[in-house]
């Protein structure tokens, strides 16, 4: 049995970079999601930090049902 080491090296390189990535990303989206309207908002307008928080969440989001979505095709596949 001969094992090809330099391919080993490559396939857990990539799958670090990978886990590490999505999980960023899915941190990311929770974080946004997380944050709250300033008090100084009493009209009961969000902010527009808020918005854009909650729609980079979303991206986040996407990203990374993208990436699983990908990853199962290349298994599939």
């Amino acid at each position: 049995m001969n094992i090809d080491w330099a391919a080993l090296g490559t396939v857990f390189g990539v799958s670090l970079v990978a886990t590490v990535a999505l999980v960023g990303l899915f941190t990311l989206g929770i974080v946004g999601l997380s944050r709250q309207p300033e008090p100084a908002a009493q009209d009961g307008r969000a902010g527009g930090s808020l918005m854009l928080a909650r729609a980079g969440a979303y991206v986040c989001f996407g990203l990374c049902a993208a990436a699983v979505a990908y990853g199962i095709y290349l298994i599939v596949a």
